[in-house]
């Protein structure tokens, strides 16, 4: 069974920035690979962010290109996404979720587990 937590969300500015983390329970790196999605009231739960299954090559939406980094400390079975520059538009509920090889990134249904989602809301 795989447990993950996120944390670090908050209020904050437009322009501002955040860095959330998912803490993954253990060996979870090794079976499965990372990401991240969020879901907006009255939206539905979108991708942002993933590693590629090998974790060599990353993945993100166009809206946070060039404004999030997804990124992982294997030795805290950490996965993090660092967001720049936020707007109001991302305001959302931040989800981490893990997914086993062969499954597409950014497809909901590829990922078997996922966190309890940390809340951020950008003002403008």
């Amino acid at each position: 069974q795989v447990q993950l937590v996120e944390s670090g969300g908050g209020l904050v500015q437009a322009g501002g920035s955040l860095r959330l983390s998912c803490a993954a329970s253990g060996r979870t790196f090794v079976s499965y690979a990372m990401g991240w999605f969020r879901q907006a009231p009255g939206k539905e739960r979108e991708f942002v962010a993933a590693f590629s299954w090998s974790g060599g090559n990353t993945y993100y939406t166009d809206s946070v290109k060039g404004r999030f980094t997804i990124s992982r400390d294997n030795a805290k079975n950490t996965v993090y996404l660092q967001m720049n520059s936020l707007k109001p538009e991302d305001t959302a509920v931040y989800y981490c979720a893990a997914r086993s090889k062969g499954n597409v990134h950014y497809e909901l249904r590829s990922y078997a587990y996922w966190g309890q989602g940390t809340q951020v809301t950008v003002s403008s």
